[in-house]
């Protein structure tokens, strides 16, 4: 089917009290095992392509975005597509060209003043070109060059007050929030702070988005979904599913040479884990 928006999406998940699942993709393997993993679970989808996606694929957004489309149109669910961490200006203006409904432009590794001038000016920019436009506000950790930091660190966390400020003069349509997880994680370890959840949840108007969600237990999901999180962002725990499929059918099939044999297992673990984290959202 046609491709669909981001917050299309978000919206009908607002509205239902759910969230929407946004995938990282890396290669058409990827791709593929989302839209599968979707279509299982009957549900909608974002395909997210990051900023760090685009340089491992030579510094090129189009044949990844390309390919992305074109299985989101013959998808048996609505998908939509995302340009994810954005830091670069001149990749943000490439979003609209590419097919992108929705960016999350990633200032946050700057001082407050900083990121919310350059979010504000991302922002006009993007709705503009009428896209949908997310940020974030808080530290977690792990992406875009970023050194992993404790999740639970004083000043990690996301400041209500400062996020209702930030949502306002900026004029996001959607927040990341950091509540507990961290990026990169390969452990389902974080424990998310549902009473500061519940505190921006009363405070802002934007949807608001889980981060780092791959190192996140499925109960805590559950909870952070009812505690008001309407987007989670999962990357990490794709490429786990990948990865350790193709260990083990390697370390079994020592000979073999076939691309195909063991990145079609690959592809299928990660249609599982799709398939899973989507159940665990609705």
């Amino acid at each position: 089917m046609p491709l669909v928006t981001t917050g299309e999406l978000i919206a009908r998940a607002a509205a239902a009290h759910s969230a929407v699942a946004a995938f990282n993709i890396i290669t058409l393997e990827h791709v593929e095992a989302v839209i599968a993993g979707a279509e299982k679970a009957t549900s909608p989808v974002v395909l997210q392509v990051s900023e760090n996606a685009v340089k491992f694929r030579y510094g090129r957004l189009l044949p990844l975005a390309r390919a992305a489309a074109e299985a989101a149109e013959r998808a048996a669910v609505p998908v939509a597509l995302h340009l994810d961490h954005v830091q670069s200006d001149d990749l943000l203006r490439q979003a609209p060209g590419a097919g992108f409904s929705s960016v999350m432009y990633d200032a946050a590794g700057l001082p407050y003043a900083e990121n919310l001038a350059a979010t504000r000016a991302a922002a006009d920019w993007a709705h503009a070109q009428g896209l949908w436009i997310e940020a974030e506000l808080g530290q977690l950790g792990g992406k875009g060059g970023r050194a992993p930091l404790d999740a639970h660190a004083p000043g990690a966390r996301t400041d209500p007050a400062e996020a209702r400020a930030f949502v306002a003069e900026s004029g996001v349509d959607a927040l990341a929030v950091a509540v507990g997880s961290s990026h990169a994680m390969t452990s389902r370890t974080a424990a998310l702070d549902h009473d500061l959840l519940k505190r921006l949840s009363a405070a802002l108007t934007v949807p608001l988005v889980l981060h780092g969600s791959s190192g996140v237990p499925d109960d805590e999901l559950v909870a952070a979904v009812a505690g008001g999180i309407t987007k989670v962002n999962v990357g990490t725990a794709l490429n786990l599913a990948m990865t350790g499929a193709i260990r083990e059918f390697l370390a079994a099939h020592p000979k073999a040479v076939d691309s195909r044999e063991y990145l079609s297992v690959g592809r299928e673990a990660m249609a599982r884990t799709v398939t899973r984290i989507i159940d665990v959202l609705h």
